[in-house]
């Protein structure tokens, strides 16, 4: 059997090494998600002028996989030119960027609606954000649960 030698570690690696550690655990705090950061988006958005309506947005309570949720929506508007949704914002907030998807519409689409699929990192509130042609905004929000492998999370 081959014998091999020990190698010998500086002081100045180990420094090193603790201060890697040190730093990155101060720096998880700055990658984090702020719970307030959807919010503040929101507001910035639509300067503070959003009503709560009935807006129709499907996601799962319970999603097992954070790594891909189904969502959908469909806003019940004419689409005509004088009443139409000209945007339709998703955002979450535990995510560490809330904005999850922009989709714009016009009044040759005859219907507000969309599915995709987005990552949510944790449980968390994801919002629906339409903006009108009028320049009025409504908003609706649901709760997702995310479980890692079926468990609690």
């Amino acid at each position: 059997m081959k014998q091999q030698k020990m190698k010998i570690i500086s002081r100045r690696s180990i420094l090193l090494l603790m201060g890697g550690v040190a730093s990155s655990a101060l720096f998880t705090k700055f990658a984090m998600a702020k719970p307030n950061l959807a919010l503040q988006k929101i507001k910035e958005i639509s300067k503070s002028k959003v009503e709560e309506v009935d807006l129709f947005l499907d996601v799962p309570e319970i999603a097992e996989n954070g790594n891909q949720v189904k969502v959908s929506f469909d806003i019940d508007s004419p689409m005509t030119k004088d009443d139409f949704v000209r945007t339709v914002y998703l955002l979450a907030d535990g995510n560490p960027a809330p904005n999850v998807a922009k989709f714009s519409f016009t009044t040759d689409m005859g219907v507000c609606s969309a599915t995709t699929r987005m990552r949510l990192s944790k449980t968390q509130n994801v919002y629906l954000l339409a903006e009108y042609n009028n320049g009025k905004f409504a908003m609706t929000k649901s709760k997702v649960k995310v479980t890692i492998g079926g468990c609690g999370g």
